[in-house]
C-alpha cells in the first residue's frame, strides 16, 4: 500500500514537472523558425551606423593611399628635377595614378562661419 502510495505520488510530480518541460520544448520548436528568420534578416541587413562606419574606413584607406603616392611623387620629382630621367617616368605614373584616385575621394566640405 505504502508503495503504491509513493509510485502515484510520484508518477504525478514527474507529470507536473514534465508538462512545463514538454510546454517549454513545444514553444522552444514553435519559435525556432521565426528567431532563425530574425538572425538571417539581421546578418544580412546593415544598419546605417555600420555602412557609414564601412564608408569612413573605406575613405581613410583612399586618404591614405592618396597620401603615400603624393609622397612618392614629391621624392620622385625632386630626382627628376636633379636629372634622373627614371624618377621622371615615376613621376608621371605617380601623378597619373594620383588622379585617378583623386576621383574616387569625396571632397571636403569647409563651413564658412
Amino acid at each position: 500500500m505504502m508503495r503504491q502510495f509513493w509510485m502515484t505520488a510520484s508518477a504525478l510530480v514527474a507529470c507536473a514537472t514534465l508538462s512545463g518541460c514538454l510546454a517549454r520544448a513545444a514553444v522552444d520548436v514553435v519559435t525556432l523558425p521565426v528567431r532563425a528568420v530574425g538572425a538571417g534578416v539581421d546578418a544580412a541587413t546593415t544598419s546605417q551606423s555600420e555602412a557609414d562606419e564601412k564608408r569612413g574606413r573605406e575613405i581613410r584607406r583612399r586618404e591614405e593611399a592618396l597620401g603615400k603616392l603624393d609622397r612618392d611623387y614629391r621624392r620622385s620629382s625632386e630626382r627628376c628635377q636633379r636629372g634622373d630621367d627614371e624618377a621622371c617616368d615615376q613621376a608621371r605614373a605617380q601623378y597619373a595614378a594620383m588622379q585617378d584616385m583623386m576621383a574616387t575621394v569625396p571632397a571636403e566640405r569647409y563651413r564658412r562661419d
